[in-house]
């Protein structure tokens, strides 16, 4: 079932259009996160959920219903922003409880209530505390707990994490991710992150320009991308010129420069006739460097590094290959190559997938 749905949904700001009719749904119980750069309409999307925006078009329903022209007050809805928007002057139970206050709740009810989500965030017996008693991590606890107390049909969270320091905001998206599956709630994530996208998603919706580019499970998008945007925007992605040079029942020859011909897996290649031109796109974890003249799996091109961004256990190197600049993602055994060290790049066909050329 769906538990959100936007038909052709259009919002414009004056002359400006910032979501383009947008067509997606938002399945009952699910993780879904909405991911793209900065101004691509996914915070407009999500305002337009919550009824802080009105859509300039189209319908946006809630459980099957029609909710263009509900109040933000009626829509039974969660929110968790960014900056938390915790009352800085009411204990974390009065925090908690604001939303119920507003729904008829008795006291005694509301308190059993406000326990009970506290026990979810894993942060019981704090009702007395203040906000500015409690970490950064443990006012978004609060946040997220103020938002799950009144059962709402849909939990709206609009880059919750990105305050939080790296190793927090990890811990965080874990615990976050379990305590949506724990009570259920349909979810809908704000983020320009994409390794919290993949981590925490059942569904990403990738976006560009207010467009919809992509919607799929994240190995899907991530393995599989649409096109050029969402292969350059998710992850590390090298992304070379091909032509078909021919093809059998398994394969198809793709001619590359620098690198050969390389034989892409025909179901890796659906999109492409002979003769026509593409983009074979490999991620950089999957482009492997070895000593020259080590045996090479796939196709092979010699190569320099000319930089290394090293990452612990791995090594992010920036190679040349002829004219062409490549990113690899290496596991680390022994000393990484240095800079200027010559290498032998390999690519498996296995791992590549091919988009038609674009028009530009």
């Amino acid at each position: 079932m769906a538990g959100v749905e936007l038909k052709n949904v259009v919002k414009s700001f004056g002359a400006v259009t910032a979501v383009k009719d947008v067509d997606v749904t938002f399945d009952e119980g699910s993780f879904t996160t909405l991911l793209g750069p900065s101004g691509c309409g996914k915070t407009t999307i999500l305002r337009m959920v919550a009824g802080l925006e009105a859509p300039t078009g189209g319908d946006i329903l809630v459980a099957g219903k029609r909710v263009n022209d509900v109040p933000i007050h009626k829509r039974n809805l969660g929110l968790v922003f960014q900056n938390y928007a915790l009352f800085p002057h009411r204990t974390i139970g009065q925090n908690i409880a604001f939303g119920l206050k507003y729904r008829g709740v008795s006291k005694s009810d509301a308190a059993t209530k406000v326990k009970r989500a506290l026990d979810i965030v894993r942060l019981p017996g704090v009702e007395d505390r203040y906000p500015t008693q409690l970490s950064g991590g443990q006012q978004q606890r609060i946040a997220l707990a103020r938002a799950i107390v009144i059962e709402p049909d849909v939990l709206l969270l609009d880059e919750p994490l990105s305050a939080l320091d790296a190793n927090l905001r990890e811990e965080m998206r874990v615990e976050l991710k379990a305590i949506q599956h724990r009570i259920g709630v349909t979810s809908i994530f704000v983020t320009h992150d994409q390794s919290e996208a993949l981590a925490m998603s059942d569904k990403i919706i990738v976006m560009s320009d207010g467009k919809v580019q992509q919607v799929g499970a994240p190995e899907e998008v991530y393995n599989n991308p649409a096109n050029e945007f969402v292969a350059s925007f998710l992850g590390a992605s090298n992304i070379l010129d091909v032509t078909v040079a021919g093809s059998d029942q398994d394969s198809i020859a793709l001619s590359t420069a620098h690198f050969g011909t390389i034989p892409v897996p025909r179901s890796r290649a659906t999109n492409l006739g002979d003769g026509s031109s593409g983009r074979l796109v490999v991620r950089a974890e999957k482009l492997q460097l070895v000593v020259p003249g080590s045996k090479v799996t796939g196709v092979g091109a010699k190569g320099t590094v000319e930089a290394v961004d090293y990452q612990g256990q791995i090594a992010r190197y920036f190679v040349k290959v002829g004219d062409l600049q490549l990113q690899a993602m290496n596991m680390i055994e022994g000393r990484p190559f240095g800079a200027g060290t010559e290498v032998t790049v390999q690519i498996n066909p296995q791992d590549c997938s091919v988009l038609p050329a674009e028009v530009k």
